[in-house]
């Protein structure tokens, strides 16, 4: 049982008219910051010349900002920091790293609108799904500063004794970690992967994805307002092809910590498990990369609960995010009337710039995926019936209409490629035990859900249903810090459990210690 109370960070009610003014703020706000940003290697700041523009991806003509990359040397430099800093961080009473993430956690929380308007110039979230992720980070800081004061409590507790010897146990940092992000959750799920080595009494080298660095470098502004000495946490943006990779290869580094697609985190866990000259140690790889979510929607339910659910769970954020729903598996008795629902529901959704709060859906991040996105439509309509959506649009930022294509083979490949977009493949099944069948028939293993009033179907999905996160009669997406642990099976990751009690110990190694008396 916990001993240090949780509660999550509450959402914005955006019906109240003073939050939606508190927003409109937080985006003026954002439009007045400065427009370059440097490393930040020991607390310096360090400017390369080697500048990534970063554009609004709902208007890809408006530059957020420019910020400075990493290269080799930058990068040996920030891991001799994180090394000799290392020395002095994983001997910090865990209290006091916990104090760090609370206090970066009330700092968030006063600029809340701020940080969400960022997410939505930066990264194209509309509004609700800017202030989840927010909220979410907060979470991650509450929660994991909690776990460690618990796993705190556990050194120098004598575990047993003898009349010869006292045992103890304990937990101990790992050493300097690299923390590689993503850009969906580019404020959330950073914050949750660099505090987790952090508080945990490590160092860290960070790498944020490419499209969303100016996210990245405003949070670590806030580590270090929050007292985070410097070295803790280094900010190396840049190539993940140049320094991603000599980070990963570094025979110094102890662990890699990554979200993101499958084929990047495969390279990764592949790169790590070679020994480098001079490595002692052999690293860890903690990894999340994807999915190919189902929703399994059974006979006897109710449709317009399922086709709520499969909308929720595929177009929030323009399906961006590992969780999303992108294969429906319906019961052929409520088939055509689900999917007459899903269809209707889609056409309601509205599209455009979410600095619009009545956008329900933004762009898609970039031009790469506006371009993949636009060729998966191509192959969608050509594997089953597009019956909403379809169409693209790049005259002024990257919008893609959120798609439903149905009567698709189970072995189609828009039912087995992670796609990452507003787009879900509809197919037909006879029963239920060729529902659960075809949504374990993907590579990965992610999330899942299923929508059923039968209380043996719902038992054989807990069973046989093979994810990390399956949910039952509601969305496969909004995963909640401390309540429901987030990670994947199979090429879904290592099931690190991210939010979970033993996501922490990950980052550290346990010690006995035996004294004779």
């Amino acid at each position: 049982m916990a001993i240090y109370t949780y509660k999550t960070e509450p959402l914005v009610d955006f019906s109240k008219k003073e939050n939606q003014e508190m927003f409109k703020k937080g985006l003026k706000k954002v439009g007045e910051y400065e427009k370059n940003y440097p490393l930040i290697i020991g607390g310096k700041r360090i400017e390369t010349g080697q500048l990534v523009k970063s554009y609004n991806p709902s208007n890809h003509q408006e530059l957020i900002g420019s910020i400075h990359q990493a290269g080799i040397k930058e990068a040996e430099e920030a891991m001799e920091v994180a090394l000799d800093t290392f020395k002095t961080w994983s001997k910090v009473d865990p209290k006091v790293r916990a104090d760090v993430l609370f206090k970066t956690a009330a700092i968030i929380r006063r600029r809340k609108f701020e940080f969400s308007a960022l997410l939505t110039k930066e990264a194209g979230k509309p509004w609700i799904e800017a202030d989840a992720d927010t909220a979410e980070a907060i979470d991650f800081l509450e929660f994991y500063g909690r776990q460690m004061l618990e796993l705190g409590s556990i050194d120098n507790k004598v575990l047993s004794r003898r009349n010869i010897e006292r045992n103890e146990y304990r937990y101990i940092p790992l050493g300097v970690g690299a923390v590689i992000t993503p850009w969906n959750f580019p404020l959330a799920i950073l914050t949750g992967m660099t505090t987790a080595a952090v508080v945990s009494g490590n160092t860290v080298l960070l790498k944020p994805a490419s499209t969303t660095q100016i996210i990245a470098y405003k949070f670590v502004e806030v580590l270090e307002e929050a007292g985070l000495p410097a070295g803790v946490v280094n900010f190396v943006p840049g190539k993940g092809s140049e320094i991603g990779e000599y980070i990963v290869n570094h025979p110094k580094i102890r662990f890699i910590s990554f979200t993101g697609s499958k084929n990047v985190g495969a390279s990764i866990y592949e790169k790590a498990a070679k020994v480098q000259k001079g490595q002692i140690w052999l690293k860890r790889v903690i990894a999340e990369m994807g999915g190919k979510d189902a929703i399994v929607v059974d006979s006897d339910i109710d449709t317009e609960l399922a086709a709520d659910a499969i909308v929720k769970s595929s177009f929030g954020f323009s399906g961006q995010k590992c969780s999303a729903c992108s294969r429906a598996i319906i019961h052929q008795d409520v088939y055509d009337e689900v999917i007459s629902k899903v269809v209707e529901k889609t056409k309601a959704l509205t599209i455009g710039d979410p600095y619009d709060f009545s956008n329900y859906m933004g762009p898609v991040i970039d031009e790469k995926a506006f371009e993949r996105l636009s060729e998966y439509i191509k192959i969608g309509a050509n594997e089953g019936k597009i019956v909403a959506g379809g169409k693209v649009d790049a005259s002024v930022g990257w919008f893609v209409e959120p798609t439903v294509i149905i009567d698709v083979d189970p072995f189609a490949r828009i039912m087995q490629e992670e796609i990452f977009g507003p787009f879900v493949a509809i197919t037909k099944v006879k029963d239920f035990n060729e529902a659960i069948e075809v949504a374990n028939n993907t590579e990965y293993g992610l999330t899942g859900a299923v929508i059923s009033n039968n209380r043996v179907h719902l038992e054989k999905a807990r069973e046989e249903f093979h994810v990390g996160n399956l949910y039952f009669n509601r969305k496969c997406t909004g995963a909640i810090v401390g309540y429901q642990p987030f990670g994947g099976f199979n090429m879904s990751g290592t099931d690190s459990k991210a939010g979970g009690p033993d996501y922490l110990i990950l980052h550290m190694q346990g010690k006995t210690i035996s004294e004779s008396l």
